[in-house]
């Protein structure tokens, strides 16, 4: 993979990370996600977000190696797992896994995400 695509995979995943949040502002607890509609669009909204992001990763992971040593905050098997089960198993989603994601794991991801495109 050529540092220009690199970089532009970690452009792409920092935009879904950037509308996962904007997305979960709206949300304070997990059953918010179930209680309305709107609720249920945004789970929907921010789940094939999560799922680009974790597509993302595992190419990016696949084609050029991300030192996995400068993020060790960063589960990249379970980024890749979930990804696969939203793809495949997308009936059984937990919402409240969803909610945990969103409200731990994305402001870290997005984190290492920035520290990666600032060498670039």
């Amino acid at each position: 993979m050529s540092d220009e695509l690199y970089k532009y995979k970690l452009e792409i995943i920092l935009e879904h990370i950037h509308v996962v949040q904007k997305r979960f502002t709206t949300i304070a607890t997990p059953s918010d996600f179930v209680a309305t509609e709107e609720g249920k669009i945004l789970l929907d909204s921010i789940v094939t977000r999560l799922q680009a992001i974790g597509e993302n990763c595992k190419n990016i992971l696949n084609k050029k190696t991300l030192n996995t040593l400068d993020y060790p905050e960063i589960q990249w098997d379970k980024i890749i797992r979930f990804r696969d089960f939203i793809s495949h198993h997308y009936e059984m989603l937990d919402y409240e896994i969803v909610f945990e994601i969103c409200e731990n794991n994305i402001p870290l991801l997005e984190n290492a995400f920035l520290k990666e495109l600032q060498k670039y």
